[in-house]
């Protein structure tokens, strides 16, 4: 393992939804909108697997303040394009009530294979997520931060749970998100691995099979990206406000560092097996940051707010070393107004209880998610 500190630079990825203004439907991107973003924002901007979704991608970015002026920017131009063609883009990880069986997937090679490769479980696809890239140079030392921060997973996801309402219903889930991207292949959580080499002999018997062509199908909540010296957390409900990105950003960024750090005091998390990790994972799933996740230490369900103030103060020293203390710390005001799922029913039942119809109500959540999309741009 390298000896030398990783630059832990970042690089953010967000999908986002199209919705008509008026209407709140989802709406197919025009030709017209997608190379007007492309004008400006070259490959930093790309369609996603179904006509109604737009994917970002920050440049890699030194830290969080760097990579808010990128985001901001990025939305910014996205969300302008969109109103030229009467449309607005959503951060959510699922649409509040539109039917994923009228929607279309995007005509190009890439799609077409994978539509081909994973029949209907693909047409399900109406989701969006947010991944977290941190630059860790050496290949050991990514798998080696890999296996512990798969612990914090659950509390990650529980910070971004934007997905409560699939197809005009209540699911009673924080993050529904994740019950529709299980269904594909190399999902979850990913497999302990002790070493690089061990991870791409995995690989290369799926492609040698010609199962898949290389890593980047390869969809495991938390992976070593296929395209950068980086990993890649992926396991996050795209979040409508900018603010709740970059403070995941930031507690990403600063565990990377934190573990990484351990090795060098001869320390490290210590490693639970999937099945326990799994049920945490479940916590989240379910009811986003308002209950509890297990403690394993301790063998107690703890709210998630207590895990998340010991977080922040034991993140502290990289919070700081990283410039990105004021984001991390934000993750208590995230427990405070509660996740985007929490604030998406409370939008569903002021409507009802002020006499609006299902469908109406439903159609406000859409137009709070407009307007927070916006908000700090």
């Amino acid at each position: 393992m390298s000896a030398t500190e990783p630059p832990f630079s970042i690089g953010i990825e967000e999908e986002y939804l199209l919705v008509d203004r008026e209407t709140c439907d989802l709406a197919e991107a025009p030709d017209a909108l997608m190379e007007a973003c492309s004008n400006e924002l070259d490959d930093q901007v790309s369609p996603e697997f179904l006509q109604c979704q737009i994917e970002i991608g920050t440049h890699v970015c030194a830290g969080v303040s760097e990579a808010r002026e990128d985001l901001r920017h990025l939305r910014s131009v996205v969300a302008k394009c969109a109103a030229e063609h009467g449309l607005a883009p959503i951060a959510a990880a699922c649409h509040p009530f539109s039917d994923w069986k009228e929607q279309h997937h995007t005509d190009r090679e890439r799609y077409n294979d994978l539509r081909r490769d994973l029949g209907g479980v693909a047409r399900r696809l109406l989701i969006c997520g947010m991944h977290v890239h941190v630059g860790i140079p050496d290949r050991e030392d990514r798998i080696d931060v890999m296996n512990q921060l798969s612990y914090f997973l659950p509390h990650i996801l529980a910070l971004s749970a934007s997905s409560p309402f699939w197809q005009g219903e209540d699911t009673g889930l924080a993050s529904y998100r994740l019950t529709v991207f299980d269904n594909l292949p190399r999902t979850g959580l990913p497999p302990k691995l002790w070493s690089w080499a061990e991870f791409q002999r995995s690989v290369d018997a799926l492609v040698e099979l010609d199962l898949i062509e290389d890593a980047s199908k390869i969809w495991w909540d938390l992976r070593p990206s296929a395209k950068f010296p980086t990993i890649e957390t992926r396991i996050c409900d795209v979040s409508p406000e900018i603010e709740t990105t970059l403070t995941i950003a930031a507690l990403v960024q600063c565990l990377a560092r934190y573990l990484w750090r351990m090795k060098g005091r001869n320390q490290r998390w210590r490693i639970y097996d999937n099945f326990l990790i799994s049920e945490n994972r479940w916590l989240a799933q379910r009811y986003g940051a308002s209950r509890g996740l297990i403690d394993f230490g301790r063998r107690e369900i703890v709210p998630v707010g207590d895990l998340i103030e010991e977080l922040i103060e034991l993140l502290d020293e990289d919070a700081e070393a990283l410039g990105c203390r004021t984001e991390l710390q934000a993750a208590r005001a995230i427990i405070a107004r509660g996740t985007s799922a929490d604030r998406q029913r409370r939008v569903f039942e002021a409507a009802q209880e002020a006499g609006s119809s299902r469908e109406d109500a439903l159609r406000d959540v859409v137009r709070a998610l407009i307007g927070e999309f916006g908000d700090g741009l």
